[in-house]
């Protein structure tokens, strides 16, 4: 792990919101013994891209807090068994919380602590300072120190109680055929005041003020709440919601154990341990990375920009791109997609991506693209 100093900012991401092994098999074809240029967020899908066998992952953000957030899961995973870097994270099981969604038991909050005391040394001075300075953070569980993720336990604890029991929760979570969750869906779940209370809580106003930045719905047209919860409803009954990581999080503030995204999974744990080496953090925007890359995990980044800011970066970052090379994106509420100036050097691998988008577990996103680079290896 190599990164410049710098100074600290707010942890909006604190886990990673974008379906790991969906990305994994947008890359596989091109990732390994390549470099890789990713997002970083909260670390989870830069340490899930290390299965693939890539030479390099060059994991940046802007905001330094997310490369925090990265480099105590790099810690963690270099120093903890499986089960230790779970209860760490706070990712699920008995020890993570007193009751689903609840706050921490205070057991488990005392040995976070005691393992983050072990796990210093391992840090950057910055990182250390970051983290050092939040210690309810550690205690809770880092998976939970997101201004986004506490938008979710807001509804999970005290919006949901007013929609269904707990039991009906755990209802929706049971397996279930197709025909039978559509069902379910129709005769339980979907009642007026679930359609009400998402609409109010996941509109665009409460959404800018507690959940995401304002910034993130600049160049979002129309509504918010109506197509979320359209989407929703076909992770409900489409999707399987017994195996969805990201779903069971939402709903009870925890990962399943059966059903855990990709870095955690415990058949991947040990080849990640042996790949940290291969991950270097900097700050900044995404194009100021040097070098060339095969794959480019961008998460929902153009979602955020004016379309000229957009269009401007996406040559950028396809300037850097080798031939063959495959850049992988989602759009949340607003299109983005390769600007027409560069479909000749461009290929939307359209087939593929609606494939994949079809399975995508991470269900609120609109669109998944992913574009391959035809043209020549020249500066654009």
């Amino acid at each position: 792990m190599r990164r410049a100093t710098h100074s600290v900012n707010e942890v909006r991401y604190a886990a990673v919101w974008e379906d790991a092994d969906i990305l994994c098999e947008a890359l596989a074809p091109v990732a390994t013994g390549e470099r890789l240029l990713s997002i970083a967020s909260a670390g989870d899908n830069v340490l899930a891209l290390l299965t693939l066998n890539p030479r390099e992952i060059v994991a940046v953000d802007h905001n330094p807090a997310q490369l925090a957030c990265l480099a105590l899961r790099i810690a963690a995973f270099r120093h903890l068994d499986h089960e230790s870097l779970l209860t760490f994270l706070g990712a699920g099981g008995s020890a993570t919380s007193a009751s689903p969604g609840g706050p921490a038991a205070p057991s488990a909050g005392i040995h976070r602590l005691t393992t983050y005391a072990a796990l210093r040394h391992a840090l950057p001075d910055a990182d250390c300072a970051f983290w050092d300075a939040h210690p309810e953070q550690i205690r809770r569980g880092i998976l939970h120190a997101g201004r986004f993720e506490r938008y979710l336990a807001t509804f999970r604890r005290r919006v949901l109680p007013c929609i269904h029991s707990r039991r009906t929760v755990e209802a929706l979570l049971h397996p279930r055929e197709p025909a039978a969750r559509e069902q379910f869906y129709h005769t339980v779940w979907n009642t007026p005041r679930w359609r009400l209370l998402f609409r109010l809580f996941f509109s665009r106003g409460m959404m800018a003020r507690t959940g995401r930045s304002p910034a993130h719905f600049r160049h979002a047209p129309g509504a918010v709440a109506l197509p979320l919860l359209a989407r929703t409803r076909r992770a409900l009954t489409e999707l399987d919601p017994s195996t969805n990581p990201y779903l069971g999080f939402i709903l009870n503030g925890a990962y399943p154990r059966h059903a855990l995204p990709r870095s955690l999974r415990p058949e991947h744990h040990a080849t990640i341990c042996t790949r940290l080496d291969r991950v270097t953090l900097r700050p900044g925007d995404i194009t100021s990375s040097p070098g060339t890359f095969r794959g480019f995990n961008l998460s929902d980044l153009f979602e955020y920009l004016s379309p000229e800011a957009h269009a401007h970066t996406y040559a950028a970052l396809a300037a850097q791109a080798l031939p063959g090379a495959r850049l992988v994106y989602w759009n949340l509420l607003a299109g983005r997609a390769c600007p027409p100036s560069l479909w000749p050097l461009i290929r939307p691998l359209t087939e593929t991506a609606a494939a994949l988008h079809r399975r995508d577990r991470a269900w609120f996103y609109g669109t998944l693209h992913v574009d391959e680079r035809v043209g020549p290896a020249d500066p654009i």
